[in-house]
């Protein structure tokens, strides 16, 4: 029975990538032709009508917050806000392949934040391998050099918001249900792209431009609602590593979508972060270490 868990927690978060990957390509192809605050309007209002009918059907809207939890999800909305702009603004002039690269950093820098403002643990195997990791990452910015530019910048500013953001999430109650947060991570999304159409304009949308927003938000709930899915079965050293997929999907999506393929430095920088997070999820299963509970498991609104 363990093993069919484990089978199905790992298809269950390979495809929670793949979704948000295609969410992510569609969302490049969107901005490329739409201001960005648009873009992040309407995709906003279609992932919110969707989820406020998934919190309805399943009954876990629950809206009303203590003052403790309200500021906590509020700090955590405001860094949802900033992941998602700094990362779509990356993305709109970086190759998918290479702004992937830098997300699988995630997981060491989340854990660096949670031993530095959250107390937790991390001995020095860890330690080594979150600095081995951050290596790897330097090759894919490769600040100083040509290939270099501010784009790697919001890419790591993205990173750090969502670590801002994951932290922010383990320090909710347990009783608060994930699409609740997910509602709100998406109205405040959707309240500041709102917000900044005024300064960037306004396109004219056609059935083309129409679809793939349709298309990014319907992939987006669908990667929310598997990852979700993913936390709840199996063994999590076994299902979080399968994360990894994302950068064999956006690897595959630039070259067949966009033609873009990251050449040797950026693969060697990724291999090392890659390499270095699942020695991570390793310890920390050899450590039995708490893992967050479906209700508590990260959420990607991006």
């Amino acid at each position: 029975m363990q093993d069919r868990d484990n089978l199905s927690g790992a298809l269950y978060m390979t495809v929670a990538m793949a979704a948000f990957t295609v969410n992510d390509s569609c969302m490049k192809l969107v901005t490329a032709e739409l201001p960005l605050p648009q873009a992040i309007l309407l995709r906003g209002l279609m992932a919110m009508a969707a989820l406020a009918l998934i919190g309805w059907r399943m009954g876990r809207m629950q809206l009303r917050l203590d003052a403790l939890d309200a500021r906590r999800l509020g700090l955590r909305s405001v860094a949802e806000v900033a992941a998602t702009l700094t990362f779509l603004a990356a993305l709109r002039h970086m190759p998918l392949a290479n702004l992937s690269s830098i997300m699988q950093a995630l997981p060491l820098a989340v854990t660096l934040g949670a031993a530095l403002f959250l107390a937790e643990p991390v001995g020095w195997r860890r330690m080594s391998a979150i600095a081995a990791g951050f290596v790897g990452v330097v090759l894919i910015v490769r600040p100083g050099t040509d290939g270099f530019d501010i784009w790697s910048v919001l890419g790591l500013a993205s990173v750090a918001c969502v670590v801002l953001r994951d932290l922010a999430t383990r320090r909710l109650s347990g009783a608060i249900p994930s699409v609740t947060v997910a509602f709100y991570a998406a109205t405040a999304v959707t309240l500041a792209g709102a917000a900044l159409v005024p300064t960037a304009g306004w396109a004219p949308l056609d059935l083309r431009l129409a679809g793939l927003i349709l298309a990014a938000a319907s992939f987006l709930i669908v990667g929310y609602l598997f990852i979700v899915m993913a936390m709840r079965v199996g063994e999590i050293g076994l299902v979080a590593p399968f994360r990894y997929t994302a950068l064999v999907f956006a690897i595959a999506l630039g070259w067949l979508v966009f033609g873009h393929l990251p050449d040797m430095l950026t693969l060697a920088g990724a291999a090392i972060v890659v390499a270095t997070g699942l020695y991570t999820f390793h310890r920390e299963r050899r450590l039995g270490r708490r893992v967050a509970t479906p209700e508590k498991a990260p959420l990607r609104l991006r």
